[in-house]
């Protein structure tokens, strides 16, 4: 195997396992509030956990999962470049939303990709949160924030960034619709639940 193929490898892994963590189930049965994956979406991710009423929870998971993209890009970047902390990003996210340890039955990737983006281009970071509040405070829908957000942010990792970056930005937002195919379903049928708990069309 070529040796420069080495260190994005060992990045892959560092991301996967970094985000392999299910802070979520981890944070919520501590508290003793049971399986997260039995409540609400089962899904194991920030938003579901403040379906339980804990919203410091909900918190701590959004930060957390953030945290475990974050901590492979930089370590990543400090040993094998900035290419290979590209590649962390990418296998923090298949990590998060394939986690072997859940039966690669994972998050939807917002906390993590929101995570990845701030310590691979802060700018593209701060820009994805800045869409996701504009819509969601406009459209009162989570994912409709979240799918917007990471739609558009490609065009600002090229613009503001490079063509790798734009690339690797681009596989994980096709991969974060990939696991928000339902909420898109529930979009197109005007069924989706607005953050609140009501339901709002698209």
């Amino acid at each position: 195997m070529p040796t420069e193929i080495l260190p994005l490898l060992y990045a892959l892994v560092l991301g996967y396992l970094c985000g392999s963590i299910p802070f979520g189930l981890i944070l919520t049965r501590a508290a003793g509030l049971g399986d997260i994956r039995a409540i609400g979406s089962g899904n194991i991710g920030a938003t579901n956990v403040l379906r339980t009423g804990n919203k410091g929870l909900a918190a701590g998971t959004l930060v957390l999962d953030a945290l475990k993209a974050v901590i492979p890009v930089l370590l990543a970047r400090h040993f094998w470049g900035e290419d290979a902390a590209r590649v962390a990003a990418l296998g923090a996210f298949l990590g998060h939303c394939f986690p072997v340890w859940l039966g690669f039955k994972g998050g939807k990737g917002v906390a993590v990709m929101i995570g990845s983006l701030l310590a691979l281009n802060w700018i593209v970071g701060l820009i994805f949160c800045a869409v996701w509040l504009l819509i969601a405070f406009t459209r009162k829908i989570s994912s409709l924030a979240a799918l917007t957000a990471a739609a558009t942010a490609p065009i600002f990792a090229y613009v503001l960034g490079s063509e790798r970056l734009a690339l690797v930005v681009t596989g994980i937002a096709l991969l974060l619709f990939f696991q928000h195919r339902e909420n898109i379903a529930r979009l197109i049928k005007g069924t989706e639940p607005s953050i609140g708990g009501g339901r709002k069309a698209a």
